[in-house]
């Protein structure tokens, strides 16, 4: 698992790493007959600091997350300008209590492991109060049923999905999921993969959410490639951007 850094990445070695990473993606759409602008990369900033982030938006990091809101409040207070300058955006894609909501709708643009009915009633009470009338979302779904992962169960997806219609300003996008972790993603993470994407075609077929679920966020650094050749359309990337 990826630790925190303890020194700077140098710039040439992050633009090195982000060239390799893109060269990664491309490959693997290419495997799937798909084309790579249909696939995001979401830079997985949590372990880096000032420096690196900005040196992501001068290479034209267009996406950024985060996975715990206190620790990352500064950096978005820090960073606001310059992240609206670049076009880019912040991603939330730990879990979020409830009590964190405020959080989340001051400051991401989108929220990638939504999870619960009681998250989208209190997301939707704070852009209410907040006047924003969209916040993009993700149903976060536990497809390896591991009791340490947070998500619902593929069964509970089509009643989640119901009760987010009556919440349109939490405007869910599609579906995310987490692997498990381990030695041969190939056999841990491909299944959980392409179960996600059925149970995404399942929910457009028929008729789950009222818009799209065109977004499949899954894949890390050790298991995103196989995440592309299974339908991804973003895959968060942490610690092959900075090592």
């Amino acid at each position: 698992m990826a630790q925190p850094l303890d020194h700077p990445v140098p710039p040439e070695r992050l633009a090195r790493n982000l060239t390799a990473v893109r060269e990664r993606i491309s490959a693997a759409a290419a495997r799937a007959g798909r084309n790579a602008s249909g696939v995001t990369l979401l830079a997985v900033t949590k372990y880096v600091g000032l420096p690196e982030i900005r040196e992501l938006l001068k290479l034209g990091v267009k996406d950024l997350g985060e996975n715990r809101i206190q620790d990352a409040r500064e950096k978005l207070e820090t960073l606001a300008a310059e992240v609206q300058a670049a076009g880019a955006r912040w991603h939330f894609i730990g879990h979020l209590q409830t009590n964190k909501a405020k959080y989340a709708v001051r400051g991401y643009d989108c929220l990638e492991a939504v999870d619960s009915v009681a998250l989208l009633e209190a997301l939707a009470h704070e852009c209410l109060k907040r006047g924003r009338d969209r916040l993009e979302c993700l149903a976060e779904v536990n497809i390896s049923g591991e009791t340490q992962k947070h998500g619902l169960a593929p069964a509970e997806l089509e009643a989640f999905l119901a009760a987010a219609a009556r919440f349109p300003v939490c405007a869910v996008r599609g579906l995310m999921c987490m692997a498990p972790y381990g030695d041969d993603p190939e056999k841990l993470s491909r299944p959980v993969f392409r179960r996600l994407r059925d149970l995404r075609d399942e929910a457009q077929s028929k008729g789950w959410y009222p818009q799209p679920l065109s977004e499949l966020s899954m894949g890390m650094t050790q298991d995103f490639e196989i995440a592309i050749e299974e339908g991804a359309t973003r895959v968060r990337v942490g610690s092959a951007l900075f090592e």
